[in-house]
């Protein structure tokens, strides 16, 4: 029996191994974007706001962009001077977009010299959430999500001279989506980050995974692809400060698997050490800053490079709460993780969705531990096959770009979904998946249901039993009361596995007192108070691994409805939308000073 449960758990993962190969092959985007030739498409573009969507239904040359003439009068028009900012979203460009979803035009008109011998590809950091993408009058393909990169080739649709790029962009939530419909944050649409025009050789070096191999702290593995003609070339890997040189052929599909042994010195947050990686083919040359460390998990405990880790984290958002826009500069990402670095963390979850590069490559340098996860939120249908389809593939997206970030030490495949058969299969298979394409990584899932009786909370979850680490949402004192004193509390757990407490908080106004024992008085010294509990209680958990407060930065959502004090913000930051601090952010970073 048991042998037949081992080939049984062999197909599954055979299986999942053919799919998932398929579709990583199905995905043309390159990695290591920062590093290609490239000309930025960012600036302005001319707009037309569709707030019924009729130019894809009615006007269907709308993307051709035909000019009024004696035989043709447009009922639309692309204007020179109204133009938007590219990266931006629209929510915030236009006051009579400020919660705006639905479709927006975009065109912008480029001038390309073309070249013998190169290739030439359109390239998206994100355009939220739908896209279909016109050059020079002719659709060359569509896009679903927003917060994962994709691009289209255009070499041979290109001409000497001007060249044409029109985007239909509809951020309208979608109930089959990912995410669906309830999610609590600004849906900011548009053409959110950067816009680029790559150039690459005929054949390129399209995709490459170089990491330590799981469990061991000197061999590196991986594999190179190559896109182009030339398929079956000879590689070198080097990293000129280890003195490393490694060669290797791919195969006549351009693959070929890495594997070779080298003590380094390993990434930590106290010391973010970061190698050159230089990788030329035949054809092509491309170097990145790789860093190198195992984690892992022993019982309850995180383990990062063979030493025990407690995660002091925080939870934010991609906006510019000061600008009321979302976040999409390099600026914006250092100014977030310089606020989490004041508070004392060694860790950022990023929710609800895989965030600007320019976080995840500046929290790598900066010594950040990270967790990232896919939109699959609260309400998504795990019964409609679409749906999953496009989770998978937001999963695909999502490894794809940030697999040789160190940085990132757990995968999440949800955020606060409901039990049940189907949503456990499907979200047990998105595990499966996330391993065959990466195992180096933890896998984890945000919960946020549990058992309790009196002062007894009991963690259950069959999701559980696949995932390395329990992530659990919990409002103990904000949503719920407290059943007991905070010491009261005990925390209980069949799984020999950690605990992240992934979110708590509690919501308060910026300069807003009153007493610290009423809810509703939505007072400074009520939320300072909630944390000092929350402390209380967490501190007698003893599988706890990390704990991540929500949130850093109080942001906007339209589910916020109280006049007051929140006026379509979320105002569970511990600093207000203009960064100033509340009294809660000092009683976490006592805390977290207080933690080696």
């Amino acid at each position: 029996m048991r042998l037949i449960k081992m080939l049984k758990q062999f197909s599954l993962i055979a299986i999942c191994f053919f799919a998932t190969s398929i579709y990583i092959h199905a995905q043309d985007f390159m990695i290591n974007i920062p590093e290609r030739v490239q000309t930025s498409l960012n600036g302005k573009w001319e707009y037309i706001i569709d707030p019924v969507d009729v130019g894809i239904k009615k006007w269907k040359s709308l993307y051709k962009d035909v000019p009024n003439n004696k035989e043709h009068r447009s009922e639309y028009a692309f204007i020179s001077s109204l133009t938007l900012n590219v990266p931006g979203d629209f929510n915030s460009q236009k006051p009579e977009l400020k919660f705006y979803e639905s479709t927006v035009w975009y065109k912008k008109v480029i001038n390309i010299k073309k070249k013998k011998g190169k290739r030439l590809f359109l390239y998206f950091d994100a355009v939220n959430y739908l896209s279909d993408v016109f050059f020079n009058s002719e659709k060359i393909g569509s896009h679903e999500g927003g917060f994962t990169p994709f691009q289209f080739e255009i070499t041979d649709s290109v001409k000497d001279g001007e060249n044409s790029i029109i985007l239909r962009v509809n951020n309208r939530r979608q109930k089959e989506g990912v995410p669906a419909l309830g999610y609590d944050w600004v849906n900011y649409g548009g053409i959110t980050r950067d816009v680029r025009l790559v150039e690459t050789n005929e054949t390129f070096i399209e995709d490459y995974f170089i990491q330590l191999k799981k469990g061991a702290n000197k061999k590196i593995e991986g594999y190179i692809q190559l896109n182009g003609s030339k398929l079956s070339q000879k590689v070198s890997i080097k990293i000129p400060e280890a003195k490393i040189s490694h060669t290797i052929t791919t195969d006549n599909t351009g693959y070929a698997k890495i594997s070779f042994d080298k003590k380094l010195k390993l990434w930590s947050p106290s010391n973010p050490k970061l190698y050159k990686v230089v990788i030329q083919s035949e054809t092509d040359s491309i170097e990145e800053y790789i860093g190198f460390r195992t984690i892992s998990t022993h019982g309850t405990k995180i383990i990062l490079n063979g030493k025990p880790m407690f995660l002091k984290g925080v939870n934010f958002h991609e906006e510019a709460s000061e600008r009321k826009s979302r976040a999409y500069t390099k600026e914006d990402a250092k100014k977030h993780l310089t606020m989490a670095k004041e508070l004392g963390c060694n860790f950022i979850r990023t929710a609800h969705y895989p965030q600007n590069e320019y976080v995840v490559r500046l929290a790598e340098t900066m010594g950040f531990m990270l967790w990232e996860e896919i939109p699959v939120f609260q309400g998504i249908n795990f019964n409609n096959k679409e749906t999953i389809k496009l989770a998978n593939r937001q999963l695909t997206e999502m490894l794809r770009r940030d697999k040789n970030r160190c940085a990132i030490i757990i995968w999440s495949v949800s955020n606060e979904t409901y039990p049940s058969h189907t949503r456990t299969s499907v979200l047990k298979s998105l595990v499966d998946s996330c391993r065959v394409i990466d195992n180096t990584r933890l896998v984890s899932s945000a919960i946020n249901k549990y058992k309790k009786k009196g002062e007894v909370f009991t963690i259950k979850d069959d999701l559980i039993d696949v995932l390395d680490v329990i992530g659990m949402n919990q409002y103990i004192g904000w949503y719920d009361g407290w059943p007991v004193a905070p010491e009261e509390i005990v925390w209980k757990s069949e799984y020999n596995k950690p605990l992240i407490i992934s979110e708590f908080g509690a919501e308060a106004l910026y300069g807003h007192h009153g007493t610290n024992n009423d809810a509703s008085s939505w007072s400074e010294e009520f939320q300072e108070k909630f944390y000092r509990d929350q402390i209380t209680m967490q501190k007698n958990i003893p599988f706890l691994g990390g704990t991540c407060p929500w949130t850093l930065i109080d942001f906007r959502s339209p589910l916020r409805l109280h006049p007051i004090y929140q006026d379509y913000w979320n105002r569970k930051g511990l600093l207000s939308e203009k960064g100033y601090r509340k009294k809660a952010w000092y009683v976490m970073r006592e805390y977290y000073g207080s933690i080696n």
